[in-house]
């Protein structure tokens, strides 16, 4: 299990960097073209959008496995000292439980919605369910990262 989370923290570092040199490169095109050409770019500013929600879920995914979230390490570690497990497994629970309700099944949702729909996003002429495909994509992601740290849990001792 831990060569599998080693490898998608891998590609989900190369993914998320490939991400924001993609909407650095998408804004500095529309500045660009904005004030240089005296004709900004038609599609610039809804990809710029659509990268940004890829990158905050899918970088909210690598934060999980990386288990690098602030709040979640200081409830574990400043409430409750001697149930720090329980806790640790109850945070894990609770991150499994909204990512399987709200992230894929929601999200699951929402893009067969979309997509029956055929809504289709104005600029880029592309259908929306593609855009919403990153919810149940890193909810996947946030799940196997929370059972993950579940499964180390009973290998640590605390």
């Amino acid at each position: 299990m831990e060569k599998v989370k080693q490898f998608i923290d891998n590609i989900l570092k190369k993914v998320v960097i490939f991400l924001m040199a993609a909407i650095v490169l998408t804004i500095v095109w529309q500045v660009v073209s904005r004030y240089i050409f005296n004709s900004p770019s038609e599609f610039t500013d809804e990809l710029s959008r659509y990268l940004l929600i890829w990158v905050g879920i899918l970088g909210a995914a690598y934060v999980t496995g990386a288990r690098g979230h602030i709040a979640i390490d200081f409830f574990v570690q400043k409430f409750f000292p001697k149930r720090v497990k329980q806790n640790e497994y109850f945070i894990q629970s609770s991150i499994l439980l909204f990512a399987i309700s709200v992230l894929i099944i929601g999200g699951a949702r929402l893009v067969y919605i979309t997509l029956s729909l055929g809504q289709i996003s104005s600029s880029l002429q592309i259908p929306l369910g593609f855009v919403y495909l990153v919810l149940p994509l890193g909810g996947i992601i946030i799940a196997f990262y929370s059972i993950y740290h579940m499964s180390q849990l009973n290998k640590k001792a605390i």
